[in-house]
């Protein structure tokens, strides 16, 4: 959604993302304040802090990003809605990388201990509570990865769709969304390696079952033939 905001140089915008993302340019600080504190009534699961980057922007001949600044040579809305369609999906990437990076760093332990002492420091609930969490926070991830795609805006619009690749090409995103695949990768190789050992524990619980039960028969056997019981 994109909201003109008249300010004293003129007019400001406000683009909103549905995956929670708010561009601003051209605001003073307070109003950035009054347009962020209008979508705070919709907002679903927020960050605890949120994640916010910054870049400037000025005319000058052609269009580039030097050293944090943004040079455009036309400042109409439609430019302003390609570049902040990549700043978007910059910040919403950063809130991922940061999510992932928390997730491995909590279970890094794990794969340790294995490789140390051979088995998991977790008992079944803790292992099954565990690939629980890893579950839904690889889920998560992936059902919202497709605001990371090319926004299909630009079919329509495709005279911007420059402005899209320079800012997204500034900000990394293809490579930070390699990467970010494959710390996935990690988590799902762990998750893995959690729901194996979660079998080997189940499996040797059951031949310890069995073990009883046989030693119990073989018990009860020698007790007849020896005393003649039962």
């Amino acid at each position: 959604m994109h909201v003109e905001v008249p300010t004293h140089k003129g007019t400001g915008h406000a683009f909103y993302f549905s995956y929670g993302c708010i561009v601003l340019w051209g605001l003073q600080i307070e109003k950035e304040q009054e347009m962020i504190a209008l979508a705070k009534a919709f907002e679903v699961s927020p960050l605890e802090r949120p994640t916010v980057d910054s870049m400037a922007y000025l005319p000058g001949d052609g269009n580039k990003i030097v050293s944090g600044e943004i040079i455009l040579d036309h400042q109409s809305p439609l430019a302003f809605f390609a570049l902040s369609h990549a700043m978007a999906q910059s910040v919403k990437l950063d809130a991922y990388e940061q999510r992932i990076q928390k997730t491995i760093d909590l279970t890094k332990h794990i794969p340790q201990q294995l490789a140390k002492k051979g088995k998991v420091p977790l008992s079944g609930r803790d292992i099954r509570r565990k690939m629980g969490e890893l579950f839904i926070e690889r889920s998560s991830i992936n059902l919202h990865f497709d605001v990371l795609d090319k926004p299909e805006f630009f079919w329509e619009y495709s005279e911007v769709e420059p402005l899209y690749f320079m800012a997204a090409q500034y900000l990394d995103i293809d490579n930070r969304v390699e990467v970010l695949n494959q710390r996935l990768g990690v988590i799902h190789e762990l998750f893995e390696m959690l729901n194996n050992e979660l079998n080997h524990k189940q499996s040797s619980r059951l031949e310890i079952v069995i073990i009883i039960l046989i030693l119990i028969e073989v018990f009860l056997l020698m007790l007849k033939d020896v005393l003649g019981w039962l």
